[in-house]
């Protein structure tokens, strides 16, 4: 399977399981123990508007390389109109770009650098 011809919004479709899934296990291990207080927490972390900002963090510090560019930028420019209404379209498909990373990721099997990425964004 060339992981270059998958749709990206499947791309970020899986990418948005496996993010969740580390931000999860993250405030878990921090020892939050409320189901309420994990929802409130996670929300930091999974919004698109956050989504974003963290995406746009890894670029402005060069943490990206060339190859995750070129997807994230896939995603980012995939032809949509429709958005949540909590955002503006821009912040959405930046939020679908690092979504769209971390899927690739996931199906390249390349799970020390989604680690990394998860790292740069858990801090």
């Amino acid at each position: 399977m060339n992981l270059l011809e998958i749709n990206v919004l499947v791309l970020a479709y899986l990418g948005d399981t496996v993010y969740e899934n580390h931000v999860r296990k993250y405030l878990i291990e921090k020892g939050i123990g409320n189901v309420n207080d994990l929802q409130k927490e996670a929300i930091s972390y999974v919004s698109a508007k956050n989504q974003a900002k963290f995406l746009q963090d890894m670029m402005d510090h060069n943490f990206l390389l060339d190859d995750e560019i070129d997807i994230v930028k896939r995603a980012r420019n995939y032809k949509t109109t429709s958005h949540p209404k909590s955002c503006d379209i821009i912040t959405y498909k930046y939020a679908t770009g690092l979504e769209a990373l971390i899927g690739y990721l996931e199906l390249d099997h390349n799970r020390e650098r989604i680690d990394e990425i998860m790292n740069f964004i858990l801090k």
